[in-house]
């Protein structure tokens, strides 16, 4: 058997994709890997290749699943854009009007929008904390209402890496009374037969592949207090994970899913709210969704960040070279886009990690060869 043993499929003329998929693992690049791309509900590429585990004794094939961090992030965006046509204002919202506590410390005129677009201020604890609270999803929310902008609100932007699904839970949670990893589960993915979740059931756990941790830190450029509390402080993010890591809901960083199902979930951003030809998102949330909300350097990562309401906009070109796809990275190599002009979808997932927070090259190589053959 190879060393790096490929299936799945490729439509015509998406040869160049396989061969770019096949590249990272004779380079020593990879573990095991997934990479799908659907165009106009088409399923046109589907690898799956390597190893689910470090001791390479289980294959990954299409049945194995994976945490893809950050790039959670925009699913989670997708189920609270599906629910928020509950509120008048919409997005404008303030956040307080749903969750009073929220409003402390200046905050209560944030709106929905500013907070799941990264403008809240709360990217983290300044003050220690234990670490075991990142495993309480309700006591986590509840210690992150009160704290006061580390900026001042409306200034700037900067990424919230763990907060914000924290946030975002709590908020669909007070709305609707159902959790947000149960409404994915629920109202979108499940009656699709999408297989990702944010929240894993035990029964699941036996098809998690193994995560290979990278071995450097990633560059965060100039560290300011806003950095030290996302990323550099000893309670940044959880001591420990495992099962009760996969079981709870963490809308920003522990979705757990195969590429294909990525992909599908992100084709929702590539048809206007659509998925399966159902719309799951109106019309006029789904405007709001994924409209631009801020621009500029980013206050946490090295990076000039375009942030619609939970989905990065594609202003580096780093997803492509459409500016209007929405897209996201996740820690350690993982990428999904949406590219509405295209009615494209993509998604990479992997389990050994680089250290790139975003534009992780594996990815960026299968995106520009998924590109170059349309």
């Amino acid at each position: 058997m190879s060393d790096y043993p490929i299936s799945g499929h490729v439509s015509p003329d998406f040869e160049p994709v396989k061969e770019a998929f096949e590249a990272n693992f004779s380079e020593d690049k990879e573990l095991g890997a997934g990479f799908s791309a659907y165009i106009d509900g088409e399923l046109v590429v589907d690898l799956q290749g390597g190893w689910a585990d470090r001791k390479k004794e289980r294959l990954w094939d299409s049945h194995t699943i994976v945490p893809v961090y950050s790039t959670t992030k925009p699913i989670a965006a997708l189920v609270l854009a599906s629910v928020i046509d509950a509120l008048p204002a919409g997005y404008e919202t303030p956040v307080a009007d749903i969750w009073p506590e929220f409003g402390a410390n200046g905050k209560d005129a944030v709106t929905i929008a500013e907070m799941v677009s990264h403008q809240a201020g709360l990217p983290g604890f300044i003050e220690p904390v234990d670490p075991a609270i990142w495993l309480d999803p309700p006591a986590c929310a509840a210690a992150l209402a009160p704290l006061p902008p580390m900026w001042d609100l409306g200034s700037a932007h900067g990424y919230h890496p763990l907060s914000w699904g924290y946030l975002i839970g709590e908020l669909v949670q007070r709305l609707k009374g159902r959790s947000l990893g149960t409404i994915l589960r629920n109202d979108i993915a499940g009656p699709a037969s999408v297989d990702f979740q944010i929240g894993t059931p035990e029964p699941d756990h036996h098809r998690v592949a193994e995560i290979m941790r990278p071995r450097a830190l990633p560059d965060l450029g100039e560290i300011n207090e806003a950095t030290k509390a996302a990323f550099l402080t000893k309670w940044a993010a959880p001591d420990r994970g495992g099962a009760i890591w996969r079981e709870i809901e963490i809308p920003s960083a522990n979705g757990i899913g195969t590429s294909k199902a990525v992909a599908q979930l992100y084709g929702i951003y590539a048809h206007g709210g659509l998925l399966n030809d159902r719309r799951v998102i109106s019309e006029r949330a789904f405007e709001s969704l994924t409209q631009s909300r801020v621009k500029g350097q980013d206050l946490v990562l090295p990076f000039i960040t375009e942030f619609a309401a939970g989905v990065m906009r594609n202003n580096l070109k780093i997803y492509g070279p459409n500016p209007e796809t929405l897209c996201h990275s996740g820690w350690g190599g993982s990428l999904a886009l949406g590219d509405p002009d295209r009615k494209l979808s993509a998604a990479y997932v992997m389990n050994r990690q680089s250290n790139s927070l975003q534009g992780d090259p594996r990815a960026t190589r299968l995106v520009q060869a998924l590109y170059g053959c349309l």
